[in-house]
């Protein structure tokens, strides 16, 4: 192995894959099992972590916030994943380009690469095994949206677990996500970001939120790659 390493931390959600819609159907089944009701009004999904999004449906439905609801919640969503996994694929997409970049970045040895998402692990797991690209990310040095509200705390997470390969210094992490909350998680933790305007948040959006590098979609491997080393 020659020259620098870097720790790769890929959000999911409109990043990898797209999966239309099929996130909020599972969060209205899981709330119907979970409490016997109704969820009302739209859940907002795009780049909140779990943590943070089970709180504010607790706060919105008058539900105590208490460990216990929000674990039955969350097991209740990760069961709902579980159970109609076959469907999802049908819902959506791996994103144009995405699975060449993993592949590429798999195959260098100077890379180190898993997931920075707000899903839970499990269903974060599920999603990636049902699109095909699961072998392609360490999950040893990820980080999911069940172990924290704050998602600059799972850079954190992730940094610590990748210990055992080698301690990465703040500007050897890179995210790579497309909404304003990945923006604010590389800002916070002092970590270097790629954007992708491929989900709802456009260039201008991610700019404004403070990012310095901006692509279109990772469709542009040669683009991406310089990005990702800072050439």
């Amino acid at each position: 192995m020659t020259g620098p390493e870097l720790l790769v931390l890929w959000d999911i959600d409109n990043t990898l894959i797209s999966a239309r819609g099929f996130g909020g159907l599972m969060y209205r089944e899981a709330f119907r099992t979970a409490f016997g009701r109704e969820l009302t009004g739209p859940v907002d999904l795009g780049g909140r972590t779990e943590v943070d999004i089970i709180e504010e449906t607790l706060r919105l439905h008058d539900i105590d916030h208490t460990e216990e609801a929000a674990q039955l919640l969350s097991d209740a969503l990760a069961s709902s994943f579980e159970t109609r996994r076959a469907e999802l694929p049908g819902h959506g997409e791996v994103l144009p380009g995405a699975l060449e970049a993993l592949q590429h970045f798999a195959g260098d040895p100077r890379v180190h690469q898993g997931v920075l998402t707000a899903n839970l692990r499990s269903v974060a797991l599920i999603k990636l095994e049902e699109f095909g690209l699961a072998h392609l990310v360490d999950w040893d040095v990820s980080a999911f949206g069940d172990e924290h509200a704050d998602r600059a705390e799972l850079v954190t997470f992730a940094r610590e677990r990748a210990q055992h390969i080698r301690p990465f210094a703040h500007d050897e992490v890179v995210l790579i996500g497309d909404t304003p909350h990945d923006v604010y998680a590389a800002t916070k933790a002092g970590v270097r970001l790629v954007a992708v305007a491929t989900g709802r948040s456009s260039r201008q959006d991610l700019h404004q939120a403070g990012a310095q590098i901006v692509i279109d979609d990772l469709s542009d491997l040669e683009l991406l790659a310089s990005s990702v080393w800072g050439a």
